[in-house]
C-alpha cells in the first residue's frame, strides 16, 4: 500500500528538490526515505534502484529546461533565439543547481530520460536552421553550443569568476562570439 505523499512522480519531485539543496551527488535513497519519514525498503516499492531514482531526476529536470528553453525560443530566430536560448540554460543552472548537475546525466537511449534530451538536441537544432550551416555540421554546433553553455554555467556556480569581475560582459561577449562563430562556420 503506498503511504500518503510517496508516489514515483513524488519521489522524484522530491529527489530533484533535495539535489537543489544539497547537491545532485548527495541524492541519495536514504536521504529521501529520512525526508518522507518512511523506511528506505518502503521506497523500493516505488522504483527498483537508486540509478532509477537519478535517471527520473534527470529526466524531470531535463524536462524542466526543455519547457524552459521552448518558451525563451517561442516567435524567435536567429541571435534574438541563441540569446535567449543560453539565457533559459544559464538561469535554469542558477536557480536549479542540483537539477541542472542531474540534466547532466549519461542517458542511455532505452532510459526514459532519452526523449526529453532528444527534445534538446531539436530546440538546439531549430536555432541553428537560422544561420543555415552546411549540410552535417548541425551536429558539431549542436556540441559546440551545449558545452559552451554548460562550461561557463558550471564555472559560475562553482565560484570561478568571482574575483575578476564583470561577469555579465564575459557572458555578453561569449554570446556574440558564438554567433559570429555560426555566421561564419567553417565549410568542411
Amino acid at each position: 500500500m503506498a503511504r500518503a505523499g510517496v508516489s514515483v512522480e513524488g519521489l522524484a519531485q522530491a529527489a530533484a528538490e533535495l539535489a537543489d539543496e544539497v547537491g545532485f551527488e548527495q541524492v541519495t535513497v536514504s536521504a529521501l526515505a529520512r525526508r518522507f519519514g518512511v523506511t528506505v525498503a518502503s521506497l523500493y516499492s516505488h522504483i527498483k534502484s537508486a540509478d532509477e531514482l537519478r535517471v527520473r531526476v534527470a529526466a524531470l529536470a531535463l524536462t524542466e529546461l526543455a519547457d524552459r528553453a521552448a518558451d525563451a525560443l517561442a516567435g524567435r530566430a536567429g541571435k534574438d533565439a541563441l540569446v535567449a536560448f543560453a539565457a533559459a540554460y544559464r538561469d535554469y543552472a542558477k536557480e536549479h543547481p542540483g537539477r541542472y548537475a542531474a540534466a547532466g546525466l549519461r542517458i542511455d537511449a532505452s532510459s526514459l530520460a532519452a526523449a526529453p534530451a532528444m527534445r534538446h538536441s531539436a530546440l538546439t537544432r531549430s536555432i541553428l536552421r537560422e544561420y543555415k550551416l552546411p549540410e552535417g555540421e548541425d551536429v558539431h554546433a549542436v556540441r559546440l553550443l551545449g558545452s559552451t553553455f554548460h562550461g561557463f554555467a558550471n564555472l559560475e556556480m562553482s565560484g570561478a569568476f568571482v574575483h575578476s569581475g564583470d561577469v555579465e560582459g564575459s557572458w555578453a561577449r561569449v554570446i556574440d562570439a558564438l554567433h559570429v562563430a555560426l555566421v561564419n562556420w567553417p565549410r568542411p
